[in-house]
C-alpha cells in the first residue's frame, strides 16, 4: 500500500488513467442507484438501489485511498456483473418489458457503465 500524499488520506498519485476511468464509471452506476433509491425509497427495492449506489460509491473512496485495492477490483467484478443479470431478471425476464426496446435512459448509461467498468476491473486485475 502507497504512503498517502501530504493532502491528506487519498493518494492521487498512484491513479493511473485506467484507475480514474474506473471511478468516474462506478460512480456514475453509483448515483444513478443512490437516484433510484431515493424514488423507491422505502420500498425493499428502493433500499437495494441506495445499498448498491452506497457500495459503488465506497468502493471508489476505497481506491482513492489506495486501501486493498486488488481486493476492492476482485470484489468488484461480481458485484458489478450481479447488478447486470439482477437488473435483467427483475426487468425483462418473465416480465411485460420487451428487451432492449423497454430499457431507457437511466438503464442503458448505467447498464453501459457497468459493463465498461466490468472491462476496468478485470485488466486492473491482470495489472497488479
Amino acid at each position: 500500500m502507497s504512503t498517502a500524499t501530504q493532502s491528506g488520506p487519498i493518494d492521487l498519485d498512484s491513479l493511473g488513467p485506467l484507475h480514474y476511468l474506473g471511478i468516474v464509471l462506478a460512480l456514475v452506476s453509483g448515483l444513478i442507484h443512490v437516484r433510484l433509491g431515493l424514488s423507491f425509497a422505502p420500498s425493499p427495492l428502493g433500499l437495494s438501489f441506495l445499498f448498491a449506489g452506497i457500495v459503488f460509491v465506497l468502493a471508489c473512496v476505497a481506491v482513492a485511498m489506495d486501501y486493498r485495492r486488488r481486493l476492492v477490483y476482485g470484489l468488484g467484478v461480481p458485484f458489478t456483473a450481479g447488478q447486470i443479470v439482477l437488473w435483467y431478471v427483475v426487468n425483462f425476464a418473465g416480465g411485460p418489458k420487451a428487451f432492449p426496446a423497454d430499457v431507457g435512459t437511466l438503464g442503458a448509461i448505467d447498464k453501459i457503465a457497468q459493463l465498461l467498468l466490468l472491462g476496468v476491473l478485470v485488466a486492473l486485475l491482470r495489472r497488479e
